[in-house]
């Protein structure tokens, strides 16, 4: 019988190629995909091949047509979103997983570090010591296997058993309007429905007023709804915001309702002695969310739950025993890595096959370590107030929102009227076609700010201090072009 077409041997050289060529792209030298679509959309453009190139013409076609054509999101200037490239070690574990483990189950040195690294982010994060944890495809999952434990045990002490009989009850989330749409998302995919989520009003900030929580909760109290949850933030996506955690604990702890918290972007800001004391009542929680994939570094596609007691996920979404799974694992003690599936994280979770995200995790603390992180998340809070303070001394620029973590929100401002929501939008565009300093922007109060979230690993205090400086020129330019002229009128060309 002949051999498969696809090549399957020596990896060395044709790493070697593929290497090269994105080395080429980390330069960031290269244009923007969109200024030349149609060759690369040509060049690729193809109908489905009934015979092969080769890996030699793929290797080919990646590094000179698809590489070059890829994101923004990696460039050291681009600040647009919660997610960056990821660092060398996290792409090399990644690449290491997918060959030697492509799955996490089996009684093998991926399967350790699974629970390892897990631990190790307990340590590094002062979660409570019997916090357990599980890793799936980032924050929006890692949400939604949280208040899956927290339905499993809301309706336990009902004497329900949700995930085996459903839900009988209409329920309760709550949570500030900061909070990440993902949460309201996950409402649905539980069963508990979009209008379980109840928001609790915000301050100034977009904290959370536990005053307002109190008066819910005791408004709630002996209602027919169940509870499920109250959702506190570690750090909200928008502005960086951390709720009063102790107060939001503590009235959840009263009133026999989880404490949930959203660290996926800025549970890592523990680190940083300047804001830890904002992170007092962590040790309340229930249950706690963070993204590798966010500012430790990881690529894309890994978020970690913590729950204090993880048999409740196993309740809530164990997909029970397959005879072609676990029934052909050993009964009579581990002799070969195969005798055991490990640790059942597929029952833990949405998940049963899974990349082996744990080895990826160990490689980012074990390169660099506790140290190395803190100097990453201290720099990019500094960045973030950095910006802050040279948009409070600009004439021309405005803080929007004071900075807590790595966000920072400002605008670009002016003396001759006209909608400074509409300038500030055409500044961030301006700015993300030229492509050196790309940020995103968020709506505060009904005010367009513009939005760095500093959180990668190469981006440093140059790449602050060249956004505030291109803000203010692209400002005074669309100005000095006459593109804002009279009180009111919007801004109407590019």
């Amino acid at each position: 019988m002949a051999a498969d077409r696809a090549e399957c041997g020596p990896l060395a050289a044709h790493l070697a190629t593929l290497g090269g060529a994105l080395d080429r792209y980390l330069r960031f030298d290269h244009a923007d995909a969109m200024q030349d679509p149609g060759s690369w959309r040509h060049a690729l453009g193809r109908p489905l091949p009934d015979v092969g190139v080769g890996i030699a013409t793929v290797l080919a076609e990646l590094g000179q047509v698809v590489i070059p054509n890829g994101s923004q999101i990696p460039k050291p200037g681009c600040t647009s979103f919660i997610t960056t490239g990821a660092t060398t070690v996290g792409a090399l574990a990644t690449l290491a997983g997918s060959v030697a483990a492509p799955q996490r189950i089996g009684m093998t040195a991926f399967n350790f570090l699974e629970e390892l690294s897990l631990q190790w982010l307990t340590e590094l994060f002062e979660l409570p010591g019997d916090f357990k944890g599980l890793y799936s495809s980032g924050g929006s999952t890692a949400n939604l296997v949280a208040l899956g434990a927290a339905r499993q045990s809301a309706f336990e002490r009902v004497g329900c058993d949700p995930a085996r009989d459903g839900i009988r009850q209409r329920c309760t989330i709550y949570a500030s309007a900061a909070s990440h749409h993902t949460i309201r998302r996950a409402a649905a995919v539980l069963g508990l429905g979009r209008a379980a989520l109840v928001t609790i009003a915000s301050d100034g900030m977009g904290r959370m007023r536990s005053d307002a929580l109190q008066r819910q909760l005791e408004a709630d109290a002996g209602g027919e709804r169940v509870r499920v949850a109250v959702v506190g933030n570690a750090g909200t996506t928008g502005a960086g915001a951390i709720d009063p955690l102790r107060e939001i604990g503590e009235l959840a702890r009263e009133h026999g309702v989880w404490f949930h918290v959203d660290g996926a972007y800025g549970l890592p800001g523990v680190l940083d002695p300047r804001v830890r004391p904002l992170y007092d009542g962590l040790a309340l929680a229930d249950s706690v969310v963070v993204d590798p994939h966010k500012w430790l570094g990881a690529p894309v596609g890994i978020g970690a739950t913590f729950v204090r007691d993880r048999s409740l996920l196993q309740r809530a979404f164990t997909q029970e025993a397959a005879d072609y799974l676990e029934g052909a694992c050993s009964s009579e003690g581990v002799a070969h890595s195969m005798d055991s599936l490990g640790i059942p994280y597929a029952d833990f979770g949405v998940e049963l096959s899974a990349p082996s995200r744990g080895a990826v995790v160990w490689a980012l603390v074990r390169e660099i370590g506790r140290d190395g992180l803190r100097e990453r998340i201290c720099r990019h809070n500094t960045m973030a107030r950095r910006v802050a303070e040279r948009a409070a001394r600009h004439p021309r620029l405005e803080v929007v929102q004071p900075p807590t973590l790595s966000i920072s929100c400002f605008r670009y401002v002016h003396a001759d009227g006209g909608d400074l929501n509409e300038l500030n939008r055409r500044i961030h565009r301006a700015l993300v076609h030229r492509g050196h300093n790309v940020p995103s922007t968020t709506v505060i109060d009904g005010v367009l700010a513009i939005r760095p979230c500093f959180i990668g690993a190469r981006t440093t205090m140059e790449h602050a201090e060249a956004l505030v400086d291109e803000v203010v020129d692209t400002g005074d330019r669309l100005l000095a072009e006459g593109r804002a002229t009279r009180p009111g009128e919007a801004l109407t060309t590019d």
